[in-house]
């Protein structure tokens, strides 16, 4: 009885994992505008419509062209979807092109109760500019 019992839950967990799919999710980066020469904002901050705990954190990189970049904090907003952070440091080294919109997309792999495993990405562009902020 225990034999037949494991062999079906491993046959489920390979059914789950063969027909794991990857799928779109909706981000919100922060600034829609990034402006390189400011220099209060420290950091480049992704909102999603994925729910925080269904997230492998090791997993989430933010790309720009075919370069990209690990967060340095992932956190669940009031609504406990993941919230992503990345270093505007690291962003600057980014294939940015200036006075255009860039894509930046989010990707990772969610963690499945079943074991299974799906990639997730989705993308936003966002202009980037390079100008000197008034004041200084």
């Amino acid at each position: 009885m225990k034999k037949t019992f494991l062999i079906v839950a491993a046959l489920l967990s390979i059914t789950a994992f063969a027909f794991a799919e990857d799928f779109t999710i909706s981000i919100d980066v922060a600034p829609n505008v990034l402006n390189l020469q400011r220099t209060d904002d420290k950091c480049v901050t992704v909102h999603t419509d994925i729910p925080y705990s269904d997230v492998d954190l090791n997993s989430v990189r933010l790309y720009r062209g075919e370069g990209s970049i690990e967060p340095y904090l992932c956190k669940s907003d009031l609504r406990g979807d993941l919230v992503a952070k990345f270093s505007m440091g690291n962003v600057r080294e980014l294939e940015l092109e200036i006075d255009e919109n860039n894509p930046f997309t989010l990707t990772g792999k969610t963690i499945e109760i079943d074991g299974g495993v799906s990639d997730f990405s989705g993308t936003q562009d966002i202009l980037v500019v390079n100008n000197i902020p008034s004041g200084r």
